[in-house]
């Protein structure tokens, strides 16, 4: 599943091709996907502007002009499992794309007026989209109640340590409760925690403070690092120009199971345990 680094590169490769430009075509190429599409889904995004893209956890929430058909609206977008969006028929840096023909799996196919096409592919169609009033955009279902943005001002060693207290939970599983922290996935906890030096299994409650505010701090960092790298490429995740994220080089422990430790002077050697039918990958000899 993409999780915030992967939804995030693909907002900013999204933002210079969709931000300001009207939607002149919508091509609506099934009816559902995780879940049936909005009611009149094409007809309701043909002819707005775009105002803006952003991101809420691992959803991407694209803005749209009210018109004298609708108020101001956000499209809201989930990746889903297997779910790539790819801009053609423009030009991404040095790059140019032509258009190709739909494709077998290509399900919503967007053109501005520019004439760059923007299409979403998903095999599996886990994906999500939905259509909502922009001034109750927290009130979605799929967004309420979930916890601070980590790259954001609400997540510091503070609110991770009031989110934490009197928790029992092993600390991977609080880290994964989007309503601890939103946008977390497997994969960047277990790297956080690494950094951290904390184990997976240590009870949330029972870490001290300090050793709080430094896993808050390399939560931040490890995101970062990622999408510099543009997320992490596993199975199917594609850039917005189709290009591979490479974060996965530089993963310390995640999917390094019987892989030395890379902590300096740790000697220590991967391993991988199950916590809630998840893998979790760590190291014994440093994370305690």
């Amino acid at each position: 599943m993409p999780e915030l680094p992967e939804v995030e590169t693909v907002r900013r490769g999204l933002e210079p091709v969709l931000a300001g430009r009207v939607l002149a075509h919508v091509d609506q190429r099934r009816p559902d996907l995780r879940w049936p599409l909005p009611e009149r889904f094409a007809e309701r995004l043909a002819g707005r502007r775009v105002t803006g893209l952003g991101r809420r956890s691992k959803y991407m929430l694209i803005g749209l002009e009210a018109d004298d058909r609708s108020p101001e609206e956000t499209w809201i977008v989930h990746l889903g499992m297997s779910g790539r969006i790819l801009v053609s028929g423009a030009m991404l840096g040095e790059f140019h794309h032509a258009a190709p023909g739909p494709g077998k799996h290509d399900h919503v196919i967007v053109t501005t007026d520019r004439g760059d096409v923007v299409t979403y592919n998903d095999a599996r169609r886990f994906g999500a989209r939905d259509l909502w009033p922009t001034a109750g955009l927290e009130a979605h279902p799929l967004l309420a109640g979930l916890g601070p943005e980590p790259l954001g001002n609400a997540f510091s060693g503070t609110a991770l340590a009031a989110a934490f207290a009197g928790k029992r939970a092993p600390v991977k599983a609080a880290l994964l409760d989007q309503r601890v922290v939103a946008g977390l996935g497997n994969i960047y906890v277990c790297e956080a925690l690494h950094r951290a030096g904390i184990s997976p299994k240590r009870l949330a409650g029972s870490l001290s403070r300090s050793r709080i505010e430094r896993l808050a701090g390399e939560v931040v960092s490890t995101l970062n690092d990622a999408i510099a790298a543009g997320g992490s490429s596993l199975r199917d995740y594609r850039q917005a120009d189709g290009e591979l994220g490479y974060f996965q080089h530089s993963f310390r422990v995640y999917d390094r199971e019987g892989a030395p430790c890379p902590t300096q002077g740790c000697g220590g050697t991967i391993r991988r345990i199950v916590q809630s039918g998840r893998s979790t990958f760590h190291c014994a000899g440093c994370q305690r």
